[in-house]
């Protein structure tokens, strides 16, 4: 019988074959955390959940809006058409 490591992500539960791709979810599960906090903090009005979907679409689409700020606006278009990475 074969040993795979596995690495398990502490925020949510998910498993990884690989460290590298576990603190890469881990972060962009912190980074998730930290809009979802400035949001409500931000919005007095706004729902806890959609303060969360909010903060993980950001999160996870962070290179494309980064691109998008940096004089590339048309890329926040693509988001949401083609199938997330993680």
């Amino acid at each position: 019988m074969a040993v795979i490591p596995m690495w398990q992500c502490d925020r949510d539960g998910s498993m990884f074959a690989d460290k590298k791709s576990a603190e890469e979810h881990d972060k962009m599960l912190e980074l998730a955390a930290n809009l979802t906090s400035l949001l409500e903090t931000q919005f007095d009005q706004i729902d806890e959940s959609l303060a969360e979907e909010i903060g993980l679409l950001i999160a996870r689409n962070k290179e494309t809006l980064a691109k998008a700020l940096k004089g590339r606006p048309e890329l926040i278009l693509e988001i949401g058409k083609e199938p997330e990475a993680e």
